[in-house]
């Protein structure tokens, strides 16, 4: 059987067919909506596009937010207009197939589990690293959600009190110094306190919003400013893998998420920022850290293997 699978960020909403062994058929994308019933319609569209073309059984879908524990509602997503919204009864009727959904973050880490980087692991943790940060943890292939359906939540623990602003509402959380976007506000921040050259400076002068993808492509270029922002962000990346380590004690830890691509900028030197902060770091074994197999589409294949294995 054939599934689509739904991976719903902040930024974007991305669409595949799938295969039973996770690969990707076909794929369509689109914005992501600022209204309840527009982000109906964006994924109402997707995957009418796609079911066009191929035999589909079943969709899953991968939010960017908070899930019940009964996996039907999306309650809460920082970056999503849905709020204690019902979609998978509502999707489903819409499209007249049935409906799975899981956090993406938990998604992803079952499409590396099941076909990727973290596959064979007893105890493996995803970190996806986009507009935000996600995290999944797998114990014995099995996902722990916690007792009401939100953990592990990595990306909004308060690292620097009185921080940037989250859209979760709080400040200083981690995935505003380590994701995609942070990457891009620490560029902007540098370029605002320096008159140093930089390829960066161009867009920023012309009130160009600056993304994580333009900086990890100035640093593959040597610019010295993007380098260093680079540079911060492995740092707290290591930070971060250090906390996962000393509370969850995992053997895998996948790096994932849209910033994995660019891994080889910023890994080398998170490990070892990660071995100087981890607990008994001379004195214990430390997680294997792996860049993620599937990359961006970890979150749509895991949905679309969750909507099998439920549908099975």
């Amino acid at each position: 059987m054939l599934t689509v699978g739904v991976d719903i960020g902040g930024t974007s909403v991305r669409a595949g067919v799938v295969d039973p062994d996770g690969t990707v058929l076909a794929e369509a994308s689109a914005a992501t909506a600022d209204r309840p019933d527009a982000l109906d319609d964006t994924v109402a569209d997707l995957v009418g596009r796609l079911a066009a073309d191929h035999a589909v059984g079943a969709v899953g879908l991968a939010v960017a937010g908070f899930v019940d524990p009964d996996r039907r509602t999306v309650t809460f997503g920082a970056h999503l207009p849905w709020r204690d919204d019902a979609v998978v009864d509502r999707l489903g009727a819409r499209l007249g197939l049935p409906v799975t959904l899981e956090h993406d973050a938990n998604a992803a880490g079952l499409a590396e589990h099941r076909v990727g980087a973290a596959a064979g692991a007893a105890v493996a943790v995803l970190v996806a690293l986009g507009t935000g940060i996600g995290a999944a943890l797998l114990v014995d292939g099995a996902l722990f959600r916690g007792a009401y359906g939100v953990a592990p939540e990595l990306g909004h623990l308060t690292v620097v009190r009185g921080g940037r602003p989250c859209p979760c509402g709080k400040r200083g959380c981690l995935e505003r110094y380590c994701s995609g976007t942070a990457l891009g506000r620490g560029a902007e921040e540098r370029l605002d306190g320096t008159d140093d050259f930089s390829l960066l400076r161009a867009d920023w002068e012309r009130a160009q919003p600056i993304t994580g993808r333009d900086v990890a492509h100035a640093a593959e270029r040597g610019d010295d400013l993007a380098c260093r922002v680079v540079d911060e962000f492995a740092d707290w990346l290591g930070q971060a893998l250090s906390l996962v380590a000393d509370v969850l004690d995992p053997d895998v830890i996948v790096v994932g998420g849209e910033v994995s691509a660019s891994a080889p900028l910023y890994l080398p030197r998170a490990r070892t920022r990660y071995a100087e902060e981890v607990t008994g770091g001379r004195h214990r074994r430390l997680a294997d850290v792996r860049p993620a197999l599937l990359g961006g589409r970890a979150g749509m294949v895991g949905a679309a293997l969750d909507a099998r294995e439920r549908a099975g």
